[in-house]
């Protein structure tokens, strides 16, 4: 058994033994986990995929005279920003779209610049037009303001994401006979390809199945900068079903994560345009495991083979809530760039990044050898299967009119 206040203290004197996932797997396989969890203190995680609940909140700053965008309209390069908090508090959601766009009356819509492009501009250096109303007050009396902003000028620029890093997602396909485009991609008709989008073995929340080690308060890798996890993420569902290994069939645990935007990088907070969809946020995220014991170490060590999912039908089945899954597959099997689905050989295509999961791994692991990056105590769990705590689909009521 070990404590994060030892693996800390080996940290500082330069001791740690830290290895990625695809090391750890490495290791399991040719000394054993219990020998491997006597020797190895982190396994580091990564992912880097569209993460739609994303966002950030600024400060932007009284102007002379002062104005109380709260109440009014906020816009960063045409795209609204949510202004119903305060005087010159404003959050920039990355699916955000500016009013002009045509969104899919000309479809499939193109989705050319939303909040997430927005983000990615401010977090390379670029100066952004800064355009609000208000309605005026006595304490705050000006009424309009156009100005560019940079981050740099910004008094705040926090990533706040309330829904980041799922634990397992399905495979989506289509079995109707024409083209769909889904926050999965173009899928094509009569089960013409399977998209994907996890990292599997280099996932966090996969390495972690049973939320052990991971928890509010861990210090993560976000954006390329140092990140929090704050809560769980919305949707949270611990009580899908799980293999013998703990680790969800389904879609199960998500996580919502904070940290300042001032210090990541563009190339890991990258604006996307989905043909069809919208706008998301390509989000890379890195969370270290520390290894207390033989289990954690063994459950770090789950390989591609061993973490299963669902094929699910984005034709019929999924936008209507109906039916069930097409079957299950693993993610070497994804990975081998074709399934089999009701007989027929399939392309499979993975929205996620592997390649770039494996350098958020390897920085991360670079950070906590070199002593830049301790691992924090988490100061509470996140909900597990015990819990009871579980996602609800909305409960549709009739709304009584009072009569006039």
């Amino acid at each position: 058994m070990k404590t994060i206040k030892e693996i800390n203290e080996k940290i500082r004197k330069g001791e740690v033994v830290v290895v990625t996932v695809e090391e750890v797997i490495d290791l399991v396989q040719k000394k054993g986990a219990k020998k491997a969890a006597q020797e190895v203190d982190v396994v580091t995680t990564g992912t880097f995929g569209p993460m739609c609940s994303s966002g950030a909140y600024f400060n932007i700053g009284h102007s002379k005279p002062r104005i109380k965008v709260g109440g009014g309209t906020c816009t960063f390069n045409d795209v609204p920003a949510y202004t119903g908090f305060a005087a010159v508090d404003v959050y920039l959601g990355a699916t955000a779209l500016p009013d002009d766009d045509p969104r899919n009356k000309i479809y499939p819509g193109e989705f050319k610049y939303g909040g997430a492009h927005v983000i990615q501009e401010l977090v390379a250096g670029k100066d952004v037009r800064l355009e609000a109303s208000a309605y005026g007050t006595d304490c705050y009396p000006r009424k309009k303001i156009e100005t560019l902003i940079n981050i740099k000028d910004l008094n705040e620029a926090v990533l706040f994401n309330m829904r980041n890093a799922y634990q397992n997602y399905n495979v989506a396909v289509n079995l109707s006979d024409k083209t769909i485009y889904t926050y999965m991609g173009m899928l094509k008709s009569n089960l013409g390809n399977a998209n994907y989008c996890s990292a599997g073995q280099l996932s966090p929340l996969l390495k972690d199945p049973e939320y052990r080690q991971i928890g509010i308060g861990t210090k993560i890798f976000l954006g390329g900068g140092i990140g929090y996890i704050a809560w769980q993420g919305t949707q949270h569902n611990p009580q899908v079903a799980r293999k013998e290994n703990g680790i969800p069939q389904a879609p199960s645990g998500t996580l919502a994560v904070i940290g300042d935007l001032k210090q990541m990088k563009p190339e890991w907070l990258v604006g996307t345009s989905m043909l069809g969809y919208g706008v998301t946020l390509i989000v890379g995220i890195g969370v270290p495991i520390p290894i207390l014991d033989e289990e954690t170490l063994s459950r770090a060590a789950a390989k591609d083979e061993d973490i299963y999912t669902q094929i699910v039908d984005y034709s019929q089945n999924y936008p209507q809530c109906v039916g069930s899954s097409l079957g299950e597959v693993n993610y070497a099997q994804l990975k081998t760039g074709k399934i089999v689905i009701k007989g027929k050989e399939i392309a499979t295509g993975n929205l996620s990044s592997y390649s770039r999961a494996r350098e958020i791994s390897e920085e991360l692991k670079l950070w906590i050898k070199k002593g830049d990056f301790l691992l924090t105590e988490p100061v509470a769990k996140l909900p597990g299967k015990e819990s009871g705590y579980t996602f609800k689909m909305l409960k549709e009521r009739p709304i009584i009119k009072k009569e006039e």
